[in-house]
């Protein structure tokens, strides 16, 4: 196993892929660093002096200045680096060109294919409340419905959430809207909407943003308008079920997937081993045909320009730019700073500023051009890679991503999480040592990366991975019965 990695020949740093001690020997270029503390994996060393106020460069670009002199073969960390990021900025447009993806045999999954023509990877029965207030009572209704379970209807899930009254503004339009998009999701076969009678997002508000649906596979409820909710929900349960049932798996071009792709405790290996596998899944998908989005918007921070050359039109541009400033501008209203990203958590595994994070969250994006950009709830309609406007909060980011239409959601993790998404959540870790201590949660490890594998061999797995997945089979979280779901708060509750 390597020992470390200097990712590109600019680096003055090299990153370790395990516990360095000092003393170790490490050949850069045409010199050799002794480095003269130890290292935990995922740190970042010196490999040459580096004068207070001078660059730190890694992935061949800034991640931000050192606060200090800096010797070569030391630590250089949050202790002795700051970043270089500052308010809204100016943009210009040097775009790539147009980048074209090697093609490849295609590829098969086992899909539903729903009424409407949208593809499905499970075939599951969806109840969605419109409001708090009857969480319990969806939860209950999913419970008792999952006894009557037959043909292949997989499972039937409830989906709580403590909005849909007593808000305002964009908060009131994000609930709508995000309830509407898992209503329309493939992988509900059928959907039970749950109200309560009095909340602001109420039914009848509601169906102006589902807009056209098949009456088979969408009910309504009412908690106020019948006498027995739970034995109206029954007869309901059974419709649903049957009509469900009805759906069958059938051979399915992977052009037909859409895949999320979001990363979450992210270390130092993130950008090495797990987010550049994705990315090269995701250049892997868009050759056949198919879809990729990318989210978390603040942790493009310091990596975006790269995602706005590769716009394929100056129109694309625009809208990247604005993708960007308006989430700086949310940070600002709210008086936060805009860079303070990195958590506790990254910064333990080896993150030292929010430019480092974003130059390897970034990885997950792959080498394919920007096909659109989508607001907060908007659906996919492009094939090719999407960029989607959401914050980094893992459960508001993974639900956003199911919202827009991800059928599965690729989740890459240095840290490790057992969290779920409204739809199936392949957790794939930076290193090897989460994946063999975090069995029960991880579905991919990408540590072998750094060990005995190539990037070639280990993205077709990917691959191959994801469309076993979309061909029912379950990932860690879905074994152990998680799913979950979270709406973008920005305002007043009343």
């Amino acid at each position: 196993m390597q020992e470390y990695i200097i990712i590109n020949e600019k680096d003055n740093v090299a990153v370790a892929l395990a516990d360095l001690k000092a003393g170790t020997v490490i050949k850069a270029k045409d010199k050799e660093v002794i480095v003269k503390e130890d290292i935990m994996r995922g740190h970042k060393v010196t490999l040459c002096d580096i004068p207070a106020g001078a660059n730190v460069i890694k992935y061949g670009d800034p991640i931000g200045h050192t606060t200090e002199d800096v010797a070569a073969g030391c630590h250089v960390h949050t202790q002795n680096i700051k970043t270089n990021l500052g308010e809204l900025l100016e943009y210009e447009y040097h775009p790539v060109g147009t980048v074209t993806l090697p093609q490849a045999e295609t590829k098969y999954f086992e899909g539903f294919r729903r009424t409407n023509g949208k593809v499905g990877v499970r075939n599951e029965i969806w109840i969605i409340p419109t409001v708090g207030c009857v969480n319990n009572i969806a939860t209950a209704m999913a419970e008792a419905a999952k006894k009557k379970l037959t043909g292949s209807v997989e499972d039937v899930i409830a989906f709580p959430h403590p909005y849909g009254c007593s808000q305002m503004g964009d908060d009131q339009e994000n609930t709508r809207t995000i309830l509407a998009d898992l209503i329309n999701h493939p992988n509900a076969g059928g959907v039970l909407v749950l109200g309560l009678g009095c909340e602001n997002s109420n039914i009848p508000v509601l169906m102006d943003y589902i807009g056209e649906y098949d009456e088979n596979r969408v009910k309504f409820l009412v908690c106020q308008e019948v006498e027995d909710e739970m034995e109206a929900a029954d007869k309901l349960m059974d419709e649903l079920i049957a009509y469900a049932s009805q759906f069958k798996r059938e051979k399915t071009p992977a052009s037909e997937l859409v895949i999320g792709m979001k990363c979450g405790g992210s270390d130092g290996l993130s950008g090495i081993t797990a987010n550049p596998t994705v990315g090269a899944f995701s250049d892997l998908l868009i050759a056949q045909g198919g879809t990729t989005i990318l989210t978390e918007v603040p942790e493009m921070f310091g990596a975006e320009t790269l995602l706005m050359d590769r716009c394929a039109t100056p129109e694309l541009f625009d809208k990247t730019v604005a993708l960007i400033n308006d989430f700086k501008e949310y940070f600002k209203r709210h008086n936060q700073t805009i860079y303070e990203n990195p958590s506790p958590g990254n910064k333990k595994g080896g993150i030292s500023t929010l430019e480092d994070k974003s130059l390897g969250c970034t990885q997950k994006s792959g080498t394919a051009n920007v096909s659109d950009v989508l607001p907060y709830g908007k659906p996919v309609t492009t094939k090719g890679l999407n960029l989607l406007s959401a914050p980094g909060n893992d459960l508001v980011a993974a639900t956003a991503l199911a919202a827009s239409g991800a059928q599965i959601v690729l989740f890459t993790t240095g840290r490790g999480t057992p969290f779920a998404s409204p739809v199936p959540t392949v957790k794939i870790s930076t290193n090897s040592p989460l994946a063999n201590k975090k069995n029960n949660w991880i579905d991919f490890n990408c540590g072998v990366l750094v060990e005995d594998a190539t990037m070639d061999v280990l993205s077709a797995e990917l691959f191959d991975y994801v469309l076993a997945v979309a061909s029912g089979k379950k990932v860690k979280a879905e074994e152990a019965g998680f799913h979950d779901m979270a709406i973008f708060k920005q305002g007043v509750t009343l």
